[in-house]
């Protein structure tokens, strides 16, 4: 009964559009209050305990250096290069953009940051070069989810402290499959584009030009090396990758580019700060909810509910694949990391799946969440900056999504695409 009232609460709080945060503390606090099996104070002690650790420390450091960089001047360096690799291709464009969220997602660790910073730049550019303004939007929009694909990851992070995972190792199991998403975005694009006749600009490819924009964003383009290759190479911590993130930021930004002055740093710091607080606080509820779950036994009822279906580890992937994809849609990426680890990763591991290839599946298939209705975070920022309404830019997604859907498959089958690169790291 106690899960029941839980899961309820909880659904009619998301209903009434209580944000998430507050519903899983809220459904908690009810199902505590309504049980008497544990005190009150739980759930103020959950939300110290949760986030009392150094590994969770990464989180606000790598939301303050996205925004340092986002506000920097480094975007529009990466959106040069990524144009002068593939302008003059049909549909360079989009590409170009796709490329650039590609880049942007090293640096940030965040979807919706990684849409705004470049959405706000490269929807109206993509308008003014010709392109339809519900694809360009689905492009941004579908593009920013490698923000949490791509390492360094926020809820790799997550996933990492939850699970019991090298956070390392998941930081480089990522860049296959960020990569293998991105080009299956690419191909669309590219037969859209062709469709539609969008044409690329009339300057050919040159060295020249190339090498140019490379060294016009020497600096951008360092910052993912530093902040992987120090971690890879075992020179720091990803904890310790996120505070060096933020002071390299902030000197490019201030010093190199200039293109961010003392008087707009207060802005930054309070955004990030925003930002941070959301998150923990969706941490600290989230934790306090899977808990109150554990000491339910949901997971291992969902676990032998799981197993008596079949056996079979294709049908039981493809029943988690599906479980991820329909709460993707309707709750937090965190939120739903810190609650279904408990419950997915034992199955996953019954199964022969290792933690880090089932980290990345699932971190995948929550990236979907951010283009898929309702709760599709990417799609509101995208049609914050597009003016699009929801319904037109949901529709524009659908064949990214399918994009998406066909990446993810291919993830979960061909595990060497996630484990090739840590296998190295012994």
């Amino acid at each position: 009964m106690t899960a029941a009232i839980l899961f309820v609460s909880f659904a009619i709080l998301l209903l009434l559009s209580v944000p998430v945060g507050i519903a899983l503390g809220l459904a908690t606090l009810i199902s505590i209050t309504y049980s008497g099996a544990m005190p009150v104070e739980f759930l103020a002690q959950e939300l110290v305990t949760s986030v009392d650790s150094f590994p969770l420390m990464a989180v606000p450091f790598f939301i303050l250096a996205g925004e340092i960089m986002g506000r920097g001047g480094i975007t529009d360096r990466l959106f040069g290069v990524a144009n002068a690799l593939v302008g003059n291709k049909t549909g360079g464009f989009a590409i170009a953009t796709i490329i650039t969220c590609m880049f942007f997602a090293a640096i940030s660790g965040s979807a919706p940051a990684t849409v705004a910073a470049i959405g706000g730049i490269m929807i109206p550019a993509m308008v003014r070069m010709g392109y339809d303004k519900r694809f360009a939007t689905a492009t941004v929009a579908a593009a920013g989810s490698l923000g949490v694909i791509i390492p360094p990851s926020i809820p790799m992070v997550i996933y990492g402290v939850v699970g019991s995972t090298s956070i390392g190792d998941l930081f480089i199991a990522g860049i296959l499959p960020g990569i293998i998403v991105a080009i299956g975005l690419i191909i669309y694009a590219y037969y859209y584009s062709k469709k539609m006749g969008y044409k690329s600009s009339d300057e050919a490819f040159s060295w020249r030009v190339f090498g140019k924009t490379i060294w016009h964003a020497k600096w951008a383009l360092l910052i993912p090396v530093i902040i992987l290759g120090g971690i890879y190479g075992g020179v720091f911590t990803p904890t310790e990758a996120a505070v060096i993130a933020v002071v390299y930021g902030l000197f490019v930004s201030m010093v190199l580019h200039r293109e961010l002055s003392i008087t707009q740093l207060p802005g930054v710091i309070s955004a990030g700060a925003l930002t941070t607080a959301t998150v923990l606080i969706i941490v600290g509820t989230a934790t306090a909810f899977g808990k109150l779950l554990t000491r339910e036994q949901i997971p291992s009822q969902v676990a032998d509910g799981m197993l008596s279906v079949s056996e079979n580890p294709i049908v039981l992937i493809l029943l988690i694949t599906l479980l991820l994809l329909i709460v993707g849609c309707f709750m937090d990426t965190l939120a739903a990391i810190i609650i279904l680890t408990p419950l997915l990763l034992p199955i996953a591991a019954d199964i022969g799946y290792h933690p880090v290839h089932f980290g990345i599946i699932m971190i995948v298939n929550l990236a979907i969440g951010f283009i898929t209705p309702p709760l599709g975070v990417n799609l509101f920022v995208g049609s914050g900056i597009s003016g699009l309404s929801l319904e037109e830019l949901s529709k524009a997604i659908i064949p990214f999504f399918i994009a998406m859907l066909i990446t993810l498959f291919i993830i979960i089958f061909i595990p060497e695409l996630s484990m090739f690169l840590p296998s190295f790291r012994g």
